[in-house]
């Protein structure tokens, strides 16, 4: 490849030449340079029109920089686990220039989609409860629909293993550990945690989180007749 970069730069010097460079190599150094350039310009914009929904919905500017902090970590914990077992238990001798975008496309829609469900609830539980009780209820609540739905999807990308082709076999794991690990780690742990300790800042600048209420005593007086009377 730098061998056809520097070929490419000799004759493009040559006037009136309108040389041109072809051949495999020169095709998989174009390939990833669109690729590369497709990145920069689809995962910002992604990123920030994700942010954008999220905030519009919930209100704040908090919360959605966690959450997109969230799925970002669980996209770059995907494809490093991805990575080493494509290397050293399938030995794959390398990966399309296209499967980090297809995975970050695939996890972020999936990844978001499963923050609203969860966050959404929690919100609403918060105007009632406070946020900390909140996100236990908003858990209980939608944790089991997360779940499931996390282990049928992933269930569906890991069926694209059984294709003989490399890069099916790359995207389906890939997006398939990735489901798991948003949903039954991400999602039900690291998100709730963030919400416990965050609090009622999670919603800044929003009124709710100008508004302390502290977690129901558990004990004389049971939440459960509002975690029933609110949908479930």
């Amino acid at each position: 490849m730098r061998t056809v970069e520097q070929a490419r730069t000799g004759v493009h010097k040559i006037e009136g030449a309108d040389a041109r460079l072809g051949g495999s190599t020169a095709i998989a150094l174009d390939t990833q340079q669109s690729a590369a350039r497709d990145a920069k310009v689809i995962i910002p914009v992604v990123l920030i029109v994700v942010f954008l929904i999220l905030a519009l919905l919930l209100r704040a500017i908090v919360a959605p920089l966690l959450l997109m902090a969230t799925v970002v970590l669980s996209l770059g914990a995907a494809l490093g686990v991805s990575a080493l077992v494509f290397n050293h238990v399938f030995d794959f001798a390398g990966a399309d220039a296209n499967f980090p975008l297809l995975v970050f496309v695939f996890l972020v829609a999936l990844g978001i989609d499963y923050n609203i469900f969860l966050v959404s609830r929690v919100r609403e539980e918060a105007q009632l409860h406070g946020t900390r009780y909140g996100a236990r209820a908003g858990l209980s609540a939608t944790g089991g629909v997360i779940t499931s739905a996390g282990l049928v999807l992933a269930g569906t990308f890991a069926a694209l293993g059984s294709l003989p082709l490399v890069f099916a076999t790359q995207l389906g794991f890939a997006v398939a550990f990735g489901v798991l690990l948003d949903t039954i780690i991400v999602r039900s742990v690291l998100v709730t945690a963030l919400t416990v300790e965050v609090d009622r800042w999670m919603w800044w600048p929003s009124k709710l989180s100008k508004h302390h209420e502290p977690l129901p005593a558990t004990g004389g007086s049971n939440p459960e007749p509002a975690l029933a009377g609110t949908g479930g």
